[in-house]
């Protein structure tokens, strides 16, 4: 998979050092001279180019890649890297760092966004998740806000303790998708039993939030206005 990333500050070098090392190809564009640092990640290609250039990223085909990351410090650069990299370029998957939480209702679909990362909000909801229990913790939003990554710590009183999660009634649009339990990741299948302190992962559609609390809560989910 080919990545384009604007920024090479310590945000772009960590993704691109990752995906490097995951086999990917990684294009790293900076238009700061002094952040260019080709020994950091030699494998990677580097560029000296502007992002928010139509010029430069004609240039560099971003056209041919499936992935853009906007990674800068700058807000302001991450939202026109995001809106050419989707309407000029047709890259599929498009994701933006949100460096002050205030900008954080601009990155959405009108702005070529498709996954929006707040280091803010990530901090605080990983807080959240490592003190709440019985209580649904939003870890990350996906697709312009259609769906979130959703985490609940089961406390030993739960609804459904010892039951099978294909006995569970889940809301539409929701999927447990992982059992963190006592160091160990499971992927459920029906057959699986919860327990007390299971944390666990859903994927869920954001209307549907309310009805998943009140089921874990109280075992039967509110109905839908």
């Amino acid at each position: 998979m080919r990545v384009a990333i604007a920024g090479a500050g310590a945000v772009g070098r960590s993704i691109a050092a990752e995906l490097v090392e995951n086999g990917h190809d990684v294009l790293l564009i900076e238009k700061d001279s002094r952040a260019i640092d080709v020994d950091a990640i030699p494998d990677a290609e580097w560029v000296l180019a502007d992002a928010c250039e139509i010029s430069s990223l004609d240039e560099l085909a971003l056209d041919r890649c499936q992935v853009a990351v906007a990674a800068t410090g700058d807000d302001k650069v991450n939202l026109v890297v995001s809106l050419l990299a989707k309407t000029e370029y047709g890259v599929p998957r498009v994701v933006a760092r949100v460096n002050d939480p205030v900008n954080e209702w601009l990155f959405e679909e009108s702005w070529g966004v498709d996954v929006a990362v707040s280091t803010p909000r990530l901090l605080s909801a990983l807080v959240e998740e490592a003190v709440s229990v019985g209580d649904l913790v939003r870890l990350m939003t996906f697709r312009q806000g259609q769906a979130n990554l959703v985490e609940w710590t089961l406390p030993p009183n739960a609804p459904f303790i010892g039951q099978r999660v294909g006995a569970v009634p889940w809301p539409v649009d929701t999927a447990l998708v992982v059992i963190l339990r006592e160091g160990r990741v499971i992927t459920p299948s029906r057959d699986d039993p919860l327990e007390g302190g299971d944390e666990l992962l859903f994927v869920a559609a954001q209307e549907v939030e309310g009805q998943l609390r009140e089921l874990l809560l109280h075992g039967s989910a509110a109905t839908p206005a």
